[in-house]
């Protein structure tokens, strides 16, 4: 039985895992666009540290909710960033580093929650009694 003083500090956990999402989201854009010629380095840095942040924390709380917190933070902040503004100023650049950033961030987290624990069993080979009837003879 969860006391409330767990289920505070389980809360407050799962929202600094997403302030961490989105710090990593405000850094990451403005810091992925570093390049040792042709390789983008810090976008693919950022890649890694954003499965990190989720595969880490998902397994250390054994549920894919810890691992999702970081994940809602970061995406939120990054759809502000590629969000085209009437001047034509963008945060991501359409360039090989924002590719890289953006879809293979989209990527790691993608993989960091799902290679995260579910504590509740997988819902799709779990049997469910959707929809079946009683067996047995009609009632009168």
């Amino acid at each position: 039985m969860r006391t409330p003083s767990d289920t505070a500090i389980t809360t407050a956990v799962y929202a600094v895992l997403a302030l961490l999402g989105l710090l990593m989201g405000v850094l990451g854009a403005f810091q992925h666009s570093w390049y040792i010629r042709p390789v983008p380095v810090s976008a693919l840095g950022c890649v890694a540290l954003l499965f990190a942040a989720t595969y880490g924390p998902g397994r250390a709380m054994r549920g894919r909710g810890a691992a999702l917190a970081p994940a809602a933070g970061w995406t939120l902040v990054t759809m502000i960033w590629i969000a085209g503004r009437p001047e034509g100023d963008l945060v991501i650049a359409n360039d090989l580093s924002g590719y890289v950033y953006l879809y293979g961030g989209l990527a790691a987290l993608v993989a960091g929650v799902m290679l995260s624990p579910s504590t509740g069993g997988s819902w799709l080979l779990t049997p469910h009694s959707f929809g079946s009837r009683p067996v047995g003879p009609p009632a009168p």
